[in-house]
This record gives C-alpha cells, sequence and structure tokens, in this order.
C-alpha cells in the first residue's frame, strides 16, 4: 500500500518505518524544512534505540520519502495516517488544533477514496469531528471512511513494541475501511479489536491512565512502607506475582512524565467531568505524582539535616525515563525547580539530553565534585555500576538519594556512602 504519514514526530516517524518494515511504501509529510532535510539525511531529532539505522535502511532502499508538498501528498497516497501533536490546552483538555489543520488540508485535496487513519491520541469523538472537518471543506463529494487507530509505543522501546505489538485496536464503523486496515497489519500477529471508533479513542486514554494510577498507587503506597521500614521492593513482588495485577509499573520511584501519561491522564479527567462525571481516582493520581519529586527532595533534605541552601546537589538523569532523550514533564526538572527555588547549587548530567542550562555537566565526575547529596533521577544503564568509591572521593559529603531505587545499597554502603532510597529498606 501507499502511505501517507502526516507529521514526523515521535509516533509518526516510527508508524512510517514500522510500515517499510511490513513491505509498503511510505511518505512523510511535515512542514517543518529543517526536520525534513535531516530526515531526507537519515538523521531522527529524536533519541529512539534502533530507529535511526532503520530509518537509513529504507531510505537507501526507496520505501521511504518525505516532503511538504500537502497536496501532491495526499492525492497520490491510499491511506492517511495523522500523526500530528495534540498538546495538552490550559484546561486539561486536548488541543485539536494541528488535528483539525490537517483535516481541513484532506478535504481541500482528497481526489479519490481514501482512508485517513488517527494515531495521534484524541479525545472521545474525534473521528466524528474529523469527518465533520473533512466535509465541510471538500471541493467535490468524494467518499472517504475515517478510523481510529491508536499507537501504544513506549518509548525507548518503540520498535519492538511496534514490530510485536500486544493488541492492534481499529474503530471503524465502515466495512471496506475495516478489510484496509486488516490487510495493512496482515503480518503482525497478536489479537485485533474492531470496534466503534470512540471505543477506541477511549482504549487509549484509559490504558495510559491505569499504567498511570498504578505508578502512583506504588509510589504512594512507598510513602507508608518508608515509615514502617518495609521495602517496598518485596510488596511490590509480592502482589505482581498475582497474575491479575502483574508486576509491570509497580517498580517506586519519581513518578510519571513524558509526552504521554501526564497529558492524557488530564485529557479523560477534562472529559469526564464535561459528561457530569468526575473520575476521582484519577484525579488522586495527577496529586500524587505532582508530589512525589517533592517527597524525594524531603530524602535529600533528611540526609543534609534539614536545609538545602548553599548545598550543592548532583543531579543525574534528565530524561523522564532511560533510553530517551525525552525531558517532557521529566520528574528531574520539577525536582530541580524546587531545589533552585530553596537556592541549593544544581549540577546536573545525562547521557542524551543537552539541556543547555548551566548547570549541565559534561562528565559523571565533573557532576559528582563537590557534591553534598548525589540524587539519581533517570535508570539510565550506565549509572548501575559507577566506580562508586572513585565518586565518593570527589564528593564534599557522602550522601546518595536514589529516586529509582536502582543501586545496590549494600554495595554502596560497603563503600561508605549512606544511601537513601523510595522505600528501599
Amino acid at each position: 500500500m501507499k502511505i501517507l504519514i502526516i507529521g514526523t514526530g515521535y509516533v509518526g516517524t516510527t508508524t512510517g518505518l514500522i510500515f517499510c518494515e511490513l513491505g509498503h511504501k511510505v511518505t512523510g509529510l511535515d512542514l517543518d524544512e529543517q526536520k525534513i532535510q535531516a530526515l531526507k539525511a537519515g538523521k531522527l531529532h529524536f533519541y529512539e534505540p534502533g530507529l535511526e539505522p532503520l530509518l537509513k535502511k529504507h531510505i537507501e532502499a526507496h520505501n521511504i520519502t518525505f516532503t511538504k508538498d500537502t497536496e501532491t501528498a495526499i492525492k497520490e497516497n491510499d491511506l492517511i495516517f495523522i500523526c500530528v501533536g495534540t498538546p495538552q490546552g490550559t484546561d486539561g483538555s486536548a488541543d485539536l488544533t494541528f488535528v483539525k489543520n490537517v483535516a481541513k488540508s484532506i478535504g481541500q485535496n482528497l481526489n479519490q477514496y481514501k482512508v485517513i487513519v488517527t494515531k495521534s491520541t484524541v479525545p472521545v469523538g474525534t473521528a466524528e469531528l474529523l469527518t465533520r472537518v473533512i466535509k465541510d471543506n471538500q471541493t467535490a463529494p468524494v467518499p472517504f471512511d475515517v478510523v481510529s487507530n491508536p499507537e501504544f509505543l513506549r518509548e525507548g522501546s518503540a520498535l519492538h513494541d511496534a514490530l510485536h505489538p500486544d493488541r492492534i485496536v481499529i474503530g471503524t464503523t465502515s466495512e471496506t475501511a475495516r478489510t484496509i486496515m486488516r490487510e495493512l497489519y496482515k503480518d503482525l500477529h497478536c489479537p485485533i479489536i474492531e470496534t466503534h471508533p470512540k471505543a477506541s479513542e477511549m482504549i487509549k486514554y484509559a490504558a495510559n491512565s491505569f499504567l498511570a494510577l498504578k505508578i502512583s498507587y506504588i509510589n504512594e503506597l512507598a510513602r507508608v512502607c518508608d515509615k514502617l521500614s518495609i521495602n517496598v521492593h518485596d510488596v511490590s513482588n509480592g502482589i505482581g506475582l498475582d497474575h491479575r495485577i502483574n508486576p509491570h509499573f509497580l517498580k517506586a520511584g519519581m513518578g510519571y512524565g513524558g509526552s504521554c501519561f501526564p497529558k492524557d491522564v488530564n485529557a479523560l479527567i477534562h472529559t469526564a467531568k464535561q459528561q457530569g462525571t468526575p473520575l476521582l481516582i484519577l484525579e488522586a493520581v495527577v496529586k500524587v505524582n505532582a508530589e512525589q519529586p517533592v517527597y524525594v527532595i524531603e530524602k535529600i533534605k533528611q540526609a543534609l539535616g534539614g536545609e538545602v541552601q548553599n548545598k550543592t546537589i548532583a543531579v543525574l538523569g534528565l530524561s523522564f525515563k532511560a533510553n530517551t532523550d525525552d525531558t517532557r514533564e521529566s520528574p528531574s526538572f520539577i525536582l530541580i525547580d524546587r531545589l533552585l527555588e530553596e537556592q541549593a547549587i544544581i549540577k546536573t548530567h545525562d547521557p542524551m539530553v543537552k539541556s543547555g542550562a548551566s548547570h549541565q555537566c559534561m562528565t559523571i565526575a565533573e557532576t559528582v565534585a563537590g557534591a553534598d547529596a548525589l540524587v539519581i533521577c533517570t535508570d539510565w544503564d550506565e549509572y548501575k555500576n559507577l566506580d562508586w568509591a572513585g565518586l565518593k572521593s570527589l564528593m564534599n559529603q557522602p550522601y546518595i538519594i536514589d529516586g529509582r531505587n536502582m543501586l545496590d545499597k549494600e554495595i554502596l554502603e560497603g563503600v561508605g556512602f549512606q544511601y537513601f532510597g523510595i522505600a528501599n529498606q
């Protein structure tokens, strides 16, 4: 099939390359000239393991091209995937400005029957909205169908997730569109859920919100475990082995962040309020998550005798999770901003994120030199087995606050550190 991907960000580029792997021809459309030129040169504008070699492979094989020509791209392709951003509005709702603009362009340039697919995470009812916008902007009554086909990619493992999905969700009321979507995904072996577009749109929000709920639940439980001198790892293992619960997303830490969970939870809360049925559990999830970096700051203060003013704090990790350079809603920055407000001296390091801030250092050794405390904020593999004895000798005081519970407490204490984890007794 000839597939058009509108929006060449994280979701769009990954989706397009996966379709190339499945044997389809793909065009990536974006209005950002700099982004298009970088992609044509085989360079990603974000970090995702394994994706850049795939980009170069399919450029060389002429399976994927990139363009700014909206009219030609829409007219020459059979399937159109909308992969543009849906940022959070001031009221928590999803801003559909970019999605609506794409729909207008599709309507103006529709020349024959096409299936228009929303990959972007959009509120319930968006498929119906897009249908109206496209019809309103048509110059002639050309038939089309709108399908909801949400993505479930995890940053840091998107390539694996896309090639080995847990499920594929297809939301449409059209048998023609349903048949085309089945053919598109025929080589992927997983359950396919065929449903109404509204249900498909809700599935994406419900899935991300439930995972966020699990994270906030174990983080709040960890605070109680701290008070009772219980190792939260044991609790996580004990409940996670119950197949009804499973162990995923039950690791206590700094809280969730990134481009999806924060805005998706807030968007679902907003949708529910519009319907007069507030989601009280999710409102609590948001509150707990906002408090978790503050809880880590309390541990820093506990280590340093109650004050951080004029204390040097080394922060390892800026991305919201390992294996990505995404810092959107990262707990690290919440923690850093609060520490700066309390007049702490901050030094930071991240293997992939180059923030350009004056407090960022090139090496870990430079970051911890003269520090009164070291805080692990992102669980990068390279932070797991450092020369801790050597790093301790560079620090002013030997305090480690492990915001990800990723380090071996016994090893650290064995070289003279005082270790503070998240209920990691």
